[in-house]
């Protein structure tokens, strides 16, 4: 095979996990923009140097080593004016066990095995289930908020109020339409907004989520059968991304990563 071909290869696999550890790296850092800004870095690293890829692992577990590398040496440092949500984000974040939240995104959100997971953190697997096992603990009882559902399917809006409650969060309402889940959020003003991409009416969650945010600065998390969609980074796109069908973990996991990214004095 032709050095061209090759290189063709790898571009093109490389390409198609890209939305995946965009969909992370916002998980991470709670932000469109600084996770892609991560995730620039890191292709940057793999131009500079292949060598992480020359092993048998698959590329997009040698794609998340490589960025891995790079978030603790930097990303989990980030400096911020104190004034800012972000800043109080990450001065939350800092309070819990290292690698444990990394862990539990790669294992809930990226479905990725224990296995997996310590050849990226370069790490054991016992190791992985202890960081799993204590960011589940540490997660769950550090912050609590109040989180609004827009969802049309009725057995889908129980089963995620459902999850949202049992992680201790008041829910303060399920909409199934654009019209009511406008109304609902500025009557309301939850910390959090957990959206389905398509509404009983046909109208389009993401619309309802960006006329909300013109009134108040929340985390939204989408759920969606098509991640790789919203992943892009052609224009504004969601920090938190969960996909369809989805599991109980993941619910939990997004909803208690997004929650320390909340502004409102509400928060617990």
């Amino acid at each position: 095979m032709s050095d061209t071909r090759t290189e063709a290869t790898f571009s093109d696999l490389l390409a198609a996990e890209l939305p995946y550890l965009r969909r992370y790296a916002r998980a991470l850092t709670g932000s469109q923009a600084r996770g892609d800004q991560y995730t620039v870095a890191t292709l940057e690293a793999i131009l500079k140097d292949r060598s992480p890829f020359e092993n048998d692992d698959p590329i997009k577990v040698n794609l998340f080593k490589c960025f891995h590398s790079i978030w603790v040496s930097s990303g989990q440092a980030l400096s911020e004016p104190e004034d800012t949500v972000r800043s109080r984000a990450h001065g939350l974040l800092a309070k819990l066990t290292e690698n444990s939240r990394e862990a539990l995104l790669l294992r809930t959100i990226e479905e990725f095995s224990p296995s997996a997971i310590a050849s990226i953190m370069q790490t054991d697997v016992d190791d992985v289930r202890h960081l799993i096992a204590t960011a589940n603990k540490e997660l769950a009882s550090s912050v609590s908020g109040r989180v609004m559902i827009i969802e049309d399917e009725p057995i889908i809006a129980a089963d995620i109020q459902a999850i949202v409650k049992t992680l201790g969060h008041e829910v303060t309402g399920i909409a199934r339409t654009h019209k009511e889940a406008v109304a609902l959020g500025k009557e309301q003003n939850p910390d959090l907004i957990l959206a389905d991409i398509q509404l009983a009416d046909n109208s389009s969650g993401i619309d309802a989520v960006n006329d909300l945010l013109e009134v108040m600065d929340v985390p939204v998390i989408f759920i969606t059968a098509f991640p790789e969609r919203l992943l892009t980074g052609d224009r504004p796109e969601p920090a938190f991304l969960i996909s369809k069908p989805f599991q109980e973990a993941q619910v939990m996991s997004a909803v208690s990563q997004a929650m320390f990214f909340a502004s409102t004095a509400t928060l617990k």
